[in-house]
Parts: C-alpha cells; sequence; structure tokens
C-alpha cells in the first residue's frame, strides 16, 4: 500500500469493547474495523485514543442519585450527558476490541479525571486539561490528521474540531466512524458542526493508497 507523507497522522478514536459489545454500544460498530485496519497501513504515525474512566466518574448516571441514563446535569460548571458505566479503567470493556489491529501504534488515554469528562483525544470537555496528543503531532511535524472511530456525534466530532482548532488540516473518514444517534440526526448534524469549523468529511477510498 502506497504510504502517505509522514507529516499525516491517523487518529482512531475509543474503537473499545464497551462501545462495540458491551455497556454503551454504538450500533453497527463493529463494520469499522475491517477498514480501519485497511487504512492504516497508508500512515507511518497511528494513534489510538481510549476512554480510560475511574469508576466513580462523573458522567456515569449510577453515581447520582435518582439520575438515569441520558439524563442531563451540570458537572462541574458543564453541561453533561449522562451515561451507564462503561471504559473503566483496567476492566475488559475498557480494552480495544479483538482483530483491531493496534500494532505500532501510540495510545493516549482520555476521561481520567471523575470530575469532568473528556470526548476529545486532545482535551478534556472544558479545555482545562490537555492529552498531550497535540503536542505529540506537532512535535512529530504532523500537519494533517485523518480521525475516525467511535462515536460520530460524541468523541469522533470533538477529537476532529479540536485537531482544526490546533492548526491541524482535518479529515473525517466517515466511513471508518459510526455514531450514538440518540436523536434521528445527530450524526448528520455532527457532520455538519464538523464541516462548519473546518473539517473536511471524506471516506476510506479518498484515503491515498487506499
Amino acid at each position: 500500500m502506497k504510504q502517505l507523507p509522514a507529516t499525516h497522522a491517523l487518529i482512531v478514536v475509543d474503537v473499545q469493547n464497551d462501545f462495540v459489545s458491551g455497556s454503551l454500544l454504538v450500533p453497527n460498530a463493529a463494520e469499522i474495523v475491517p477498514v480501519v485496519n485497511r487504512i492504516r497501513e497508508a500512515f507511518a504515525t497511528v494513534v489510538f485514543t481510549k476512554d480510560w474512566h475511574p469508576a466513580n466518574h462523573g458522567s456515569f448516571a449510577v453515581n447520582h442519585l435518582g439520575k438515569q441514563v441520558l439524563e442531563q446535569i451540570d458537572l462541574n460548571g458543564l453541561p453533561q450527558t449522562l451515561w451507564p458505566p462503561h471504559c473503566i479503567q483496567g476492566e475488559p470493556g475498557a480494552e480495544l476490541v479483538a482483530g483491531l489491529n493496534s500494532e505500532r501504534a501510540y495510545l493516549f488515554v482520555k476521561g481520567t479525571d471523575p470530575g469532568i469528562d473528556s470526548y476529545s483525544g486532545f482535551f478534556d470537555n472544558g479545555h482545562r486539561k490537555a492529552t498531550g496528543l497535540g503536542e505529540f503531532l506537532k512535535t512529530n511535524g504532523v500537519t494533517d490528521v485523518y480521525v475516525c472511530g467511535l462515536a460520530t456525534d460524541y468523541c469522533v466530532k470533538a477529537t476532529a474540531i479540536d485537531a482544526v482548532q490546533l492548526g491541524f488540516n482535518t479529515y473525517l473518514i466517515e466511513d471508518a466512524s459510526r455514531g450514538v444517534n440518540i436523536q434521528p440526526d445527530d450524526v448528520a448534524n455532527a457532520i455538519k458542526e464538523m464541516q462548519a469549523a473546518g473539517v473536511c468529511i471524506a471516506t476510506s477510498v479518498d484515503v491515498p493508497g487506499c
């Protein structure tokens, strides 16, 4: 397979067991695994992100008395959707799915602070702390990032928009991503939001060499 320039990197967001077959299912999530495995061969730099939550994380509905999954709360000054417990540190649900080729890839974890959620691979939701991903990419001379994974309307969207804001030429690989789509138009609206922010929408066939 033809290699992209070393200035191009692939960011694969949260392709973890709990999102594919566990407590927070993303519809049809397993379908992206062979696509990711194929396109990653074109990139010298491949990054995987993982949700890596403590069990007492503030985004879990069970940690708020009387609250239900998908209710909205204020979490330390930020709006927060409540989720079922997922991707808990050290538990099987937090691991990358079987069959996903993660060899020679860099790993960045997020969502480790129980007081704030972190959809983006670059920052927490309040941009109060960075994961180090942006600095890593810039230190390695990366100028263009291709983002894919789970879920299009949450963590993928946040990662792609932050990438643009950090100055990277940013592409969403749409067919290597899947969304939660709590409301029927959530994924479509997320794509529009990404486009408005400057993200280019692509598919795996648009990745040179793939």
